[in-house]
């Protein structure tokens, strides 16, 4: 059907070790956001998850609990559904690269303070204190 608008389906994780949370920086958006990206087709949610932090991060994670997914608009006003996991490092190291040129460790609250989406922050403080 034509002219219907889809809502552009997302995953990601809250990337956690050492009670500090994974931010990372996009060039092409000057932003700091969650590890996150758009599903291939026919991918499920989890797999896009793991398979998203690790093309922006380098690490290998394990999937942990299932977030409250986030409903936004993104910047071309399109509908976007994200669902995010609590995620543990398994392996893997940062390399700076095309879609993000930086990651930093930080602490809940400063991670919170760092991200540039306000959903985004909402997520982070629901974990709660020393998440």
């Amino acid at each position: 059907m034509t002219g219907v608008a889809r809502t552009i389906e997302a995953a990601g994780g809250v990337v956690e070790r050492d009670g500090l949370i994974a931010v990372v920086h996009r060039p092409r958006y000057d932003d700091w956001s969650l590890p996150k990206g758009k599903l291939d087709p026919g991918e499920s949610f989890d797999a896009a998850a793991l398979r998203e932090v690790q093309e922006e991060t380098g690490l290998r994670c394990a999937l942990g609990a299932e977030l409250e997914p986030v409903r936004y608009r993104d910047h071309k006003g399109r509908a976007k559904l994200v669902r995010y996991w609590r995620m543990t490092v398994l392996g893997g190291t940062f390399t700076p690269n095309d879609e993000v040129d930086e990651l930093r460790w930080e602490p809940a609250e400063r991670a919170g303070a760092l991200l540039t989406y306000p959903h985004d922050r909402q997520l982070v403080q629901s974990l709660g204190p020393g998440a």
